[in-house]
């Protein structure tokens, strides 16, 4: 039997099921601690998060090739259970972006599970990187195409999210927050690099509108910036809740104490979900035609919603019926 997936988005391309939280690390004793607690928190199932371990902040000065090394070593270790894990690369005007992919790909690239691309000027340099990435695999013998996230968080990227968000390869865009706001020479105002501002700040919700929407009309997931809050966990999870509320799917997290408040804010509503499963299982049981369910019609664009109400809960580590979770098994 199809999935709803098949019967209800057939011939779209839909955003990756990826976990929700995009996890960052920069130093070896971090980067391990981050996988301990991803299979520590997995409980057995998926993964709940993503650990992207930084090639460009946290690589020192002087010490890049070193560092990739040391990343690329993790990466094929067994502390990589899950084989998600990911890397940041320097931005297309550093000297040494070129070098992160060659060591990255070549000695790990077959658990490589992203590559994130910072600062792009606009779609030309995201073309510059996927070029070279694409390369580097070829040089390596891979079977398989790296996907890669872009953060926009310039000018021009922003203005051209659109084309790059409908380049072959790239899986998710990401908002660079506070450089975003830098780029604007003081026009915004420096509290608008936190909540409340940064989401009403009409510049700043411009953007982030701008790149969910484009992220999303292309099949790609939208990843909101970090919360600079570490230790109240109610400010980091009403960050969350006001990214998921702008149309995010995604979002980072620089600090372990920051994870679980932006997962349980990304899941969905637990009453929906029942309502989403009865109306799912109904739906199947007509062949995928309109019901009634509770004296009101439900139809293909309800029973959409109600299957990436599904995805969501699957992708937060919430417990399905097994008559669903089937549906993700097929």
């Amino acid at each position: 039997m199809n999935s709803p997936a098949e019967v209800l988005f057939s011939g779209v391309k839909l955003p990756p099921a990826l976990p929700v939280v995009d996890h960052y690390a920069g130093t070896h004793k971090l980067i391990l601690k981050a996988l301990g607690l991803q299979a520590e928190m997995a409980q057995g199932g998926p993964p709940i998060f993503d650990v992207t371990c930084d090639c460009e902040d946290g690589a020192p000065v002087g010490g890049e090739r070193e560092h990739a090394h040391m990343v690329a070593e993790v990466l094929l270790s067994s502390a990589n259970a899950y084989g998600r894990a990911a890397t940041r690369v320097h931005d297309v005007t550093h000297p040494h972006w070129r070098d992160d992919l060659e060591i990255l790909v070549s000695a790990a690239g077959s658990c490589l599970a992203y590559v994130t691309f910072p600062k792009p000027g606009g779609v030309k340099d995201v073309q510059v990187q996927l070029e070279a990435l694409r390369e580097a695999e070829r040089r390596a013998g891979l079977q398989r195409e790296i996907p890669a996230h872009v953060l926009i968080e310039t000018h021009g990227a922003l203005r051209e999210a659109w084309e790059i968000a409908a380049l072959p390869g790239v899986e998710s865009l990401d908002f660079g927050l506070m450089d975003f706001v830098s780029a604007h020479f003081g026009a915004i105002p420096g509290d608008a690099m936190k909540s409340p501002e940064q989401f009403r700040h009409p510049l700043v919700t411009r953007a982030k509108c701008e790149i969910v929407t484009a992220a999303l009309a292309h099949g790609l997931l939208p990843s909101h910036n970090v919360c600079t809050e570490l230790s109240d966990p109610e400010v980091i999870r009403a960050d969350a809740q006001a990214a998921r509320r702008l149309g995010f799917l995604r979002m980072w997290s620089i600090h372990p104490s920051q994870i679980l408040p932006i997962v349980e804010a990304m899941r969905p509503d637990f009453a929906k979900l029942g309502i989403a499963v009865e109306i799912l299982q109904a739906a199947a049981d007509a062949g995928w035609g309109p019901i009634r369910h509770k004296d009101k019609l439900h139809d293909r664009a309800s029973f959409r919603y109600y299957w990436q109400l599904l995805q969501a809960a699957r992708t937060t580590g919430m417990l399905l019926p097994e008559t669903v979770q089937g549906w993700f098994d097929e």
